[in-house]
């Protein structure tokens, strides 16, 4: 797709509210000790030969902060969610009772509390990344566009948008990180 200089900002905005959106799914995943259905996203389940999202077969809750449970439309599906939660090798162990499949989530120690931390500035530093490459790619337009002809003046201006529009996403990054940081230490 070709972008010209004016719309630079609007598709490099759009580029980084993909990679915050990325990050923010990727933090719900990593659990801090509280049950969420969404801790599940992302399993398939083998529906009739096709790999299917779990909550496509099932209906998903949570009774209490420790509790997952899965109640599925057809009980021949118990055993195939079973097996796709064993699977996905989220270290939770689900229980089967014949009506639900149950995960009973447990209560992290300090040191997993610990992990988890490192996983989620793990998570940031990616996002990071992403966001400086962008950022790369952009002030590379620009600097191509000012060799062509585009006013020198107008470049310079156009980068510092995008200094400031990096430094924005960086900022949110950040926030999102101490929040989830406080979530999982927070016994």
């Amino acid at each position: 797709m070709e972008i010209d200089i004016e719309g630079l900002i609007p598709a490099g905005n759009a580029t980084f509210q993909k990679i915050m959106a990325h990050l923010k799914s990727e933090l719900i995943k990593i659990r801090a000790g509280k049950a969420s259905p969404a801790m599940l996203d992302g399993i398939k389940v083998d529906y009739y030969g096709n790999p299917t999202p779990l909550s496509q077969v099932a209906n998903l809750g949570t009774p209490d902060s420790k509790t997952i449970s899965i109640q599925p439309w057809e009980k021949g599906m118990l055993g195939a969610i079973e097996q796709a939660i064993f699977a996905a090798n989220l270290g939770i162990t689900p229980m089967n009772d014949g009506e639900f499949v149950r995960i009973i989530i447990p209560t992290l120690t300090e040191e997993r509390r610990k992990l988890l931390v490192k996983q989620v500035k793990g998570e940031g530093e990616q996002a990071k990344i992403s966001i400086r490459n962008e950022r790369q790619k952009m002030m590379e337009f620009i600097k191509k566009e000012v060799k062509d002809g585009y006013p020198e003046d107008a470049g310079k201006r156009k980068e510092a948008e995008v200094e400031s529009l990096m430094k924005k996403y960086y900022a949110e990054v950040e926030s999102m990180l101490v929040a989830k940081e406080k979530d999982i230490m927070t016994v």
